[in-house]
């Protein structure tokens, strides 16, 4: 539930806390919201287990589609290539890896001179013109 927020975010919402609540109302505070997020959990538990007993093996039929999108956000072009063109054999892609890695490696590009720095325009100054560009 809490799996984006970070430890700084909860030191942050621990001091804004101790200063609303104060040192003397922040334990019942936690204690509330801690007895109140594990019902909820129970309540979402629960219904999940009353679906399943009510709908029985048409519930897995419901979950089924839900797996297959999970599965599709994970999927990147690479590994759609590599499972279904094929089969789960990706050593072609390390062989291609190694391949471009090693071409990489023996060329070298050529240092070009880097153009100077222009120094800026002085006020009222007119920018250069180019006769060619025009």
């Amino acid at each position: 539930m809490f799996s984006n927020i970070g430890w700084s975010e909860m030191v942050i919402l621990l001091v804004a806390a101790l200063v609303i609540l104060g040192p003397e109302r922040l334990p019942g505070a936690v204690r509330w919201t801690t007895r109140s997020l594990r019902q909820v959990r129970d309540y979402a538990s629960g219904a999940t287990t009353q679906l399943k007993q009510e709908l029985g093996p048409e519930f897995d039929d419901l979950r089924k589609p839900l797996a297959e999108l999970n599965e599709l956000r994970g999927m990147t072009p690479r590994a759609v290539v590599t499972k279904h063109l094929l089969g789960g054999d990706d050593s072609v892609f390390k062989d291609i890896d190694g391949a471009v890695g090693d071409l990489r490696d023996s060329t070298k590009m050529p240092d070009y001179p880097m153009p100077k720095p222009q120094k800026p325009l002085e006020r009222n100054e007119n920018p250069p013109i180019d006769s060619d560009a025009t």
